[in-house]
């Protein structure tokens, strides 16, 4: 599975400007809306994406993080959708190098870490269930290649269970065998596909 979850060299770069382009769609006025993430707000969410971003880049360099806290509040900020798109560029950059795949780090700068592909490829899911999330939430449609879903399905699918434990995703959601690839992993990560406002 680990030699699987290295694919996503190539699909960082695609999966980093899908989110950008979504991030980009957002209303400022629509910040409060509610999302499939519970208890998330669309602010919550965005702000969510754009700090595990920023920290996916020192994670690829297994530095040491850097910028501002989990509390900060991006979206505050004049241009914060250029300012992403600016650093997911940076952090899409860091895991093209095949050294980024090796070894271990970890998001926190903390502890023995995990695999690098294991970080690799959770950040890689974050891009689409987030952004599947922000989109949900506004009615803006996704526009996720079918490869990249299912290079994020499978590399779910081996850390589903781990997640669950430490409350990164709610209980898996009934979606049927033949259902959208799309639909199955948003099932898997705890959410309802077909959720509404």
């Amino acid at each position: 599975m680990v030699e699987q979850m290295i694919e996503g060299r190539s699909w960082f770069g695609p999966a980093t400007e899908a989110v950008v382009a979504l991030l980009r769609q957002v209303p400022e006025d629509r910040m409060d809306a509610p999302t499939p993430c519970s208890d998330w707000d669309v602010r919550t969410a965005v702000n969510h994406v754009i700090f595990w971003n920023g920290r996916a880049a020192d994670a690829a360099a297994k530095a040491q993080p850097t910028g501002p806290e989990e509390d900060h509040d991006f979206t505050a900020e004049p241009g914060w959708a250029d300012r992403f798109a600016e650093q997911a560029a940076v952090t899409a950059r860091a895991w093209q190098d095949p050294d980024a795949w090796t070894g271990s780090t970890s998001l926190s700068g903390t502890g023995p870490g995990m695999p690098a592909p294991v970080i690799g490829s959770m950040m890689i899911g974050e891009c689409v269930l987030h952004g599947w999330d922000i989109a949900t939430a506004l009615g803006i449609e996704t526009n996720f290649d079918p490869d990249l879903v299912e290079y994020c399905y499978k590399g779910l699918s081996s850390i589903a269970d781990m997640g669950r434990q430490y409350g990164a995703f709610g209980p898996e959601v009934a979606v049927p065998d033949d259902a959208p690839l799309l639909d199955r992993l948003i099932g898997l990560s705890g959410r309802a596909p077909h959720w509404k406002p």
